[in-house]
């Protein structure tokens, strides 16, 4: 599924959540940052609040974007789990974010051992230390 949204002067974030009950693993993933249409010459800071191993809030800048330097900027599919909140720290924008959602399954992620074929079961050679 494709993920967009726009962060503006007025709309300064966007939460990214999923059902509680969902018993599906999810991923979310950041392709793209931008300047769109509007938006001045002025550094522009988008940072993602998310939650750390020990449940604590915590925000991280991940783009800082100018139309006369930086216009946008490719994240290469940064992956998130969500609950997830994107938020224009920053600037006005409007700044658009760009990526996609994946829902596995639980059962569809599980496989029984005699699934592996013989090839998968071969053992790999020893490593051998390197010559000086």
């Amino acid at each position: 599924l494709l993920l967009g949204c726009e962060l503006t002067a007025s709309t300064k974030s966007y939460t990214f959540q999923v059902d509680e009950e969902d018993d599906s693993d999810h991923i979310l993933a950041l392709s793209v940052v931008c300047l769109t249409d509007g938006a001045k010459d002025e550094c522009n800071v988008v940072e993602v609040v998310g939650r750390n191993h020990e449940n604590q809030e915590i925000a991280v800048p991940v783009a800082n974007l100018k139309l006369s330097c930086q216009p946008l900027l490719s994240l290469d599919n940064f992956k998130l789990q969500p609950p997830v909140t994107f938020r224009l720290a920053a600037g006005s924008g409007p700044v658009h974010l760009a990526g996609w959602h994946r829902i596995m399954h639980r059962e569809d992620a599980s496989f029984k051992d005699d699934d592996l074929s013989e090839e998968d079961e071969k053992e790999l050679p020893p490593i051998m230390p390197a010559k000086k």
